[in-house]
């Protein structure tokens, strides 16, 4: 396992609209992980909650296949806009999580779900950029249904991974993927600073359990599970 601070994966100059999430530590460990696999050229990659399109541009210049999904239409424009920036073909389509594709199988799928707990009052901002982060008041909305749907578009010893904050229990992850018998363990770790919307809830958060008060830095952690 991985543990270090998260630097830049070379992803390149990434373009976002407003309410897209842009690159941030996540994704530079994602893309960390995903320059561990060994990827071919032809290579089936997914990219599921692409957000920027930053990871499926990087799967692409790696020579992969590339297809990515987002619930955002803004988003599904921007990666769209980012592909062609950077001379890359990514196709890139509009629907929730892995439904777009239902019927395809990949080789590689790589996720940046929405992952915060979120208090049941929230309501969400302008744009409604925070569907990039809600993730219900475990963090765990996105989280369990791509674990419970990754083994029906990878292929045999096909490869998941997925990157989310500790705060929504990694080993519930690990535990989840181990049902649908996939082999799964913790890959890489990072400690970051608390971010805006981290910060904005410190006294929910700690209310509810999930930080301790002396803690002041967010564990970000990627699972990798390969399909047996």
């Amino acid at each position: 396992m991985t543990t270090a601070a998260v630097r830049p994966a070379g992803l390149g100059n990434v373009w976002t609209l407003p309410g897209v999430y842009a690159p941030q530590a996540d994704t530079h460990l994602l893309a960390a992980a995903l320059q561990a696999e060994e990827i071919a050229k032809g290579t089936d990659v997914l990219d599921v909650c692409t957000g920027s399109g930053a990871l499926a541009v990087l799967a692409a210049r790696m020579g992969a296949r590339v297809s990515a999904t987002d619930i955002s239409r803004r988003a599904v424009m921007t990666a769209r806009l980012n592909a062609a920036r950077a001379g890359q073909r990514v196709r890139v389509l509009h629907g929730d999580l892995t439904g777009p594709l239902a019927q395809q199988r990949f080789d590689i799928v790589v996720s940046n779900p929405p992952y915060v707990p979120t208090p049941p009052a929230h309501r969400p901002r302008k744009h409604r950029s925070s569907v990039a982060w809600n993730a219900g008041h475990s963090g765990r909305q996105a989280l369990d249904r791509i674990c419970a749907h990754a083994p029906d578009v990878l292929h045999p010893h096909g490869v998941l991974l997925i990157v989310h904050s500790a705060l929504c229990d990694a080993d519930e992850t690990v535990r989840r993927l181990a049902d649908t018998g996939m082999r799964s363990s913790v890959t890489h770790r990072a400690r970051v600073p608390f971010g805006p919307v981290i910060t904005q809830r410190l006294p929910w958060l700690r209310a509810q359990g999930l930080l301790h008060p002396d803690e002041d830095t967010e564990e970000l952690v990627v699972v990798r599970a390969e399909r047996n």
